[in-house]
């Protein structure tokens, strides 16, 4: 039965930050708001949580996950960013974009596609999930919160719990925070390519969507 935390949305509580920090350490899999919409989360090393992400998701192995950063520098501890990337990302960061990037030799196989060695990397800007990730020291992996045969993700915590409550361990709810997607850009060419136009502008890439 999943545990369920109210957690403002602009002002977390510390002692339940800490709380939901301590599940996700323990192997849990849970629910949590971001800038574009809720997702699922858990540590990449907890491989019942990853799979259980999977499953409720209904996603394969090919199918890149999000290493959700709490910023720059901790993304340049999996994924190879020169200065032009740099400069793409930091105007773009914290927001509501997902770059793909390729993997450093560093990274464990299990978050990099099997087939391209790229990764999926965000930072969200949004208190809780920035609350979340400062407390634990360390990414998250994470996916859209959108089930199988659905066409648009949850952004209802009282729906997600009754709906997942058996299959996650924590809901947080802070509130509705929408059912747009992050924006996709793949940086691992010269020029940044649009895989998904979702909440993030494109304006500061000057790029048109594919």
């Amino acid at each position: 039965m999943a545990q369920y935390f109210a957690i403002h949305a602009t002002h977390p509580q510390a002692r339940l930050v800490r709380r939901a920090a301590d599940i996700v350490r323990g192997g849990g899999l849970i629910a949590y708001p971001t800038d574009s919409c809720y997702a699922l989360g858990c540590l990449s090393s907890a491989a019942k949580a990853l799979e259980g992400l999977r499953r409720i998701r209904g996603i394969g192995e090919r199918h890149h996950l999000t290493l959700m950063c709490r910023d720059l520098s901790e993304i340049a501890n999996y994924a190879i960013v020169d200065d032009a990337r740099f400069r793409l990302i930091k105007r773009a960061t914290p927001g509501s974009y997902t770059f793909i990037l390729r993997a450093t030799r560093e990274t464990p196989r299990r978050l990099v596609h099997p087939k391209r060695k790229t990764i999926g990397v965000r930072v969200p800007a949004h208190a809780v999930a920035q609350s979340l990730l400062g407390e634990l020291g360390e990414p998250m992996l994470s996916a859209t919160l959108i089930l199988p045969g659905d066409e648009a993700p949850l952004s209802d915590a009282e729906e997600i719990r009754a709906r997942l409550e058996r299959e996650i361990d924590l809901v947080i709810d802070a509130g509705s925070c929408g059912v747009e997607p992050s924006t996709v850009i793949d940086l691992t060419a010269q020029t940044p390519l649009v895989l998904r136009q979702g909440k993030g502008s494109l304006a500061p890439f000057a790029v048109e969507p594919v």
